[in-house]
């Protein structure tokens, strides 16, 4: 399968954006893939919501043809040739004949706003001054990001979404897509996520975002090359969250790089600085103090009478799944917010993972979502 990125642009100036905090944008640019084909209705649409650093690209290849036709649009095409002929983040699960059918359903995955992967965020030029938003860009969170989604999915003309499915950040967003426009949702699929940020996965978040602000090459955001320091280290400090102590002993234990050099290297260290150098290469950094703080915003309880009564309004059919070894997101969280959903059912990823089991546990997740569809 061939994956080709397609931009639309949402909302104008007598129509402008209006985001949670009161702040407006004129317009808003919005990056997303498409697999298979609406059925008459425009009711077979399956929904993939992306985490934290992800993007829209779930399966399929890209070619140099479709990155060097959006290099313009891509911020971070220097870094983004990276995945030239690689398949998307859960490519196993998505295609002709896959849990998520393509022959089926017609699929799409939006890019969040906020994103450095061609939806408007920070690391974008503000058409107003024609310089670079930074830190200038308005606060985003989980509701803007969905409202923005919902005005793509208006103007292609879809009508309902079949199912909405996602991990982490996508989990998030998930539920508000429920709440905020359950009429318009048929199922949903929360994994690995919560209904409000505890303030175990805020600490962490603010470990990373204070890696990034102290690099002295952050400059407060206004910074022409990446902070590579701060973000590689932001991305260490997620890396061990994502993780469990099982995964690191059974893959790393105590042994030792043979390539370093004088000082002895673990093989967790040199797998950290592969990890931090590699988000350098694919992400900005203020897009991450953006989406982080998004993630630590989100709480569906919000104006809605607290959690449980927010999710008490969710009817539409859910299956939450949690991961046995998850330390971000325990699986208590998934199951707290199955037994408040009134048409809801928990399920359990058994993985030594940790939250990172939702991008590699394919094959129980292929059961899961098979079953869920049928």
């Amino acid at each position: 399968m061939k994956a080709k990125t397609q931009f639309k642009k949402l909302f104008s100036k007598e129509f402008p954006f209006k985001f949670e905090d009161g702040s407006y944008l004129n317009s808003v640019t919005i990056a997303f893939q498409t697999f298979g084909k609406l059925n008459d209705g425009k009711t077979n649409v399956i929904l993939i919501n992306h985490a934290l650093t992800g993007n829209a690209h779930i399966t399929g290849k890209i070619n140099s043809e479709e990155l060097e036709n959006t290099k313009s649009i891509l911020q971070l095409y220097k870094y983004n040739k990276m995945y030239l002929d690689k398949e998307g983040w859960w490519a196993p699960l998505i295609g002709p004949g896959k849990a998520i059918d393509t022959n089926k359903y017609f699929v799409i995955c939006p890019n969040v706003l906020g994103s450095c992967y061609g939806t408007t965020g920070p690391a974008s030029k503000n058409e107003e001054t024609q310089k670079t938003f930074g830190m200038d860009f308005p606060e985003v969170t989980v509701r803007d990001i969905v409202n923005v989604q919902r005005e793509l999915l208006d103007e292609l003309g879809i009508m309902k979404i079949k199912l909405a499915i996602g991990g982490s950040l996508g989990g998030m967003q998930v539920l508000e897509w429920a709440i905020m426009y359950g009429g318009y949702v048929e199922t949903i699929m929360p994994i690995a996520t919560s209904a409000a940020h505890s303030s175990w996965a805020i600490a962490l978040n603010e470990a990373s975002r204070n890696a990034i602000i102290n690099d002295y090459a952050w400059n407060g955001g206004n910074y022409s090359a990446q902070p590579e320091l701060g973000i590689g280290l932001a991305r260490k400090i997620a890396m061990i969250s994502y993780r469990s102590y099982k995964s690191f002993n059974k893959k790393f234990g105590r042994k030792v790089n043979s390539n370093s050099n004088n000082q002895t290297q673990f093989e967790v260290e040199s797998y950290l600085d592969y990890q931090g150098t590699k988000l350098t290469r694919r992400f900005d950094a203020n897009t991450y103090l953006y989406l982080s703080k998004a993630m630590d915003l989100h709480d569906i309880g919000k104006d809605r009478g607290g959690i449980k009564n927010a999710l008490n309004k969710i009817k539409c059919k859910a299956k939450c799944v949690g991961i046995s070894s998850d330390i971000l997101y325990p699986a208590v969280e998934q199951k707290v917010i199955a037994s408040h959903i009134p048409n809801a059912e928990y399920c359990n990823i058994d993985s030594i993972h940790g939250h990172d089991a939702f991008l590699i546990e394919f094959e129980q997740l292929d059961k899961i979502i098979r079953d869920f569809l049928e």
